[in-house]
């Protein structure tokens, strides 16, 4: 297939672009950032480039991955994160009709579920973790959340209007940066990553992964919304211990973990606030992250083993 991928500069993207490539597809880069897997520098929210970018490369498929990210919240105006993940969507949705595209992957994400009141109680004394399926209805707490899940519904408006297959995938964290909580609670950033790989994170790989198999399913989907995050051990009611005591329900399933973790000199979190449910992905899908919690265990004691 023709595919023309956004964010090609990107974590992802740069991910993405070789395991498609070696597919045997052929992969157009846009991203406002030059790099090696982008082949078009400009922005989506500029409407004649993607329309232009569609016809002429006779893009048969749309992975549309770029955006601007809640860090972005800092120094970019509303009206930015508007042109970009509202209208760049819309461009290419618009760009994607007009050219006969059968496939329309998009890149959301399990920020959007977070709203204001689940934050307030996340840190202020819940009584429960938040368990979270796409069966919840979205309240985003910022704009970042807000376009991406105005970009949603686009999308779902795009396949009602004009029959267009697209896979929402809400990814959870995969981000290579250092996790915002780790000199909060003083853990090593890879410490950190662990003890999310339980609750709400990926690896990039999966992520890409991920985003290949959508794109593959995606006619016969038609439209459909997936969390995609590591596959929890949890349960729902395991919610109220895992504000209370989440190392006790960890141990519960993993009983060798305390010990492992000892030796690296790890520690869990005391408290787990959210779990991203990646099930739907799984049954539907049929997507299931390859590296889990229980990996990062196993290659813990890997290491024992070798030392």
């Amino acid at each position: 297939m023709r595919i023309l991928l956004t964010g090609s500069s990107g974590w992802l993207g740069s991910a993405l672009a070789p395991r498609l490539r070696e597919l045997g597809h052929d992969v157009t880069g846009l991203d406002p950032v030059p790099s090696v897997e982008t082949h078009i520098v400009g922005s989506i929210a500029d409407r004649d480039l993607v329309m232009r970018t569609v016809r002429d490369n006779r893009i048969d498929a749309v992975i549309h991955s770029g955006a601007l990210h809640k860090p972005n919240i800092e120094n970019r105006a509303y009206s930015d994160f508007v042109a970009t993940n509202v209208q760049g969507t819309l461009n290419l949705l618009d760009a994607a009709v007009a050219a006969g595209v059968q496939r329309f992957v998009f890149t959301s994400t399990t920020s959007l579920m977070i709203s204001q009141a689940i934050r307030d109680g996340l840190t202020g004394g819940a009584r429960k973790a938040a368990w979270l399926t796409e069966e919840m209805t979205p309240e985003p707490r910022n704009i970042y959340g807000v376009t991406k899940l105005s970009a949603e519904h686009l999308c779902r408006l795009y396949h009602i209007q004009h029959g267009l297959p697209v896979v929402v995938l809400r990814t959870a964290r995969f981000f290579p940066e250092a996790d915002d909580m780790a000199h909060v609670i003083e853990q090593s950033d890879a410490n950190t990553k662990a003890n999310e790989l339980l609750f709400r994170r990926l690896t990039v790989e999966d992520a890409a992964d991920a985003h290949i198999l959508a794109l593959e399913k995606a006619p016969r989907l038609g439209f459909d919304t997936f969390i995609v995050s590591a596959p929890t051990p949890f349960r729902p009611n395991d919610c109220a211990a895992l504000i209370a005591d989440a190392p006790s329900v960890v141990a519960r399933y993993f009983p060798e973990f305390p010990a492992l973790y000892a030796r690296k000199g790890w520690t869990m979190f005391s408290s787990i606030d959210r779990v991203y449910d990646a099930s739907r992905a799984r049954d539907r899908l049929g997507f299931v992250c390859k590296t889990s919690f229980a990996d990062v265990l196993a290659g813990i004691a890997g290491e024992e083993g070798r030392a």
